[in-house]
């Protein structure tokens, strides 16, 4: 939100040419304007790239319980709690790499490598 508020800032309201009405920019617009990456997306990548790290670790160590522990205590209302896996496999899916066991292919690094450069080419260039 930030982000798209300055580069709205900067580019300025645009005249309708057919109606010569200001308008605000809309954030596809702001991206046409400046075609800067998608932080969003970065920020998912990232988090991609540390959850095979963190995969390869084994299960003695704490964080890869983090990773792929339940989270445990009473049951609240309202939305079930997520697990990091659970956003991973989202994140995943959201890729195009959905159904594929991730933990099992972030064992082997270079299929792992390889897997998040076909994303990184196909997804956000």
């Amino acid at each position: 939100m930030f982000e798209n508020r300055v580069l709205r800032r900067i580019f300025r309201p645009k005249g309708d040419e057919v109606t010569g009405e200001w308008r605000k920019l809309h954030n596809e617009d702001l991206h046409d304007m400046h075609s800067s990456p998608n932080i969003t997306r970065a920020i998912k990548l990232r988090k991609i790239r540390w959850a095979g790290h963190v995969a390869r670790m084994g299960e003695s160590r704490n964080v890869y319980r983090v990773l792929v522990g339940k989270p445990e205590g009473k049951i609240s209302l309202g939305r079930p709690r997520s697990r990091w896996e659970d956003n991973i496999k989202m994140d995943l899916q959201e890729m195009g790499c959905g159904g594929i066991d991730w933990i099992e292919l972030a064992q082997d690094r270079d299929r792992w490598w390889a897997r998040v450069i076909a994303v990184i080419v196909l997804r956000f260039l």
